[in-house]
């Protein structure tokens, strides 16, 4: 899916408060020209309406700043917002026009019936996102892991997964994805406490 957003330049002499009262936010395009960057504004809501289809180191977006005549593909490298208002402060974005690779974000997604589950299992995906080195154009949506060869008490690694063409892993192979564990016995439990119901009916009896 194409995700847009349309930015302005902003004025040297602005202030961030003053801009999103008047329904601003204030942003910056770094990477487009060497290690130039431009000041910006975007529109409150498009920035709400961006940031539904888009995350931060993942999502490519097309940036068009009509004022410089600029327009390019760029990913979000950081959000700035208020810690439980969700008011945004800042966006940060960066060009990868003039980019052999890019460091990224990616979602893990499992697929497949575990065998272990079939014997009563319980699937735990330990690890959800992978950091990874791409080209620009190739950036996955999600990697699929496939879970259908994961027996109880197996775990799969990141060394066991089949990664698409043009994809570095930047982490540990030996990390640990999913695991079929066995589900949690209350017989224990039980056992226990009419034990010590017992040993306190006998002591009492005594």
């Amino acid at each position: 899916m194409s995700v847009t957003v349309e930015c302005q330049t902003r004025p040297e002499d602005s202030k961030p408060r003053a801009l999103r009262r008047q329904g601003l936010i204030p942003a910056a395009l770094y990477g487009h020209k060497g290690t130039e960057s431009i000041s910006l504004t975007v529109k409150a809501k498009d920035a709400e309406i961006l940031l539904k289809h888009a995350s931060v180191n993942h999502t490519l977006v097309d940036v068009k700043i009509p004022d410089l005549s600029w327009n390019g593909k760029a990913l979000i490298r950081e959000i700035q917002s208020h810690p439980w208002k969700r008011y945004l402060y800042h966006l940060s974005f960066f060009s990868v026009a003039a980019q052999d690779t890019l460091d990224v974000v990616v979602p893990l997604q499992l697929v497949g019936t575990a065998p272990g589950v079939k014997e009563g299992g319980v699937l735990e995906q330990i690890l959800t996102e992978l950091q990874v080195q791409c080209p620009p154009a190739n950036i996955p949506e999600f990697i699929e892991v496939d879970v259908s060869g994961l027996a109880m008490g197996e775990n799969l690694h990141l060394r066991d997964v089949a990664l698409p063409e043009g994809i570095v892993v930047m982490d540990e192979m030996k990390r640990t994805i999913a695991s079929v564990v066995a589900p949690a016995s209350m017989g224990g439990t039980a056992e226990t406490e009419s034990d010590s119901l017992d040993a306190e009916t006998e002591t009492f009896s005594t």
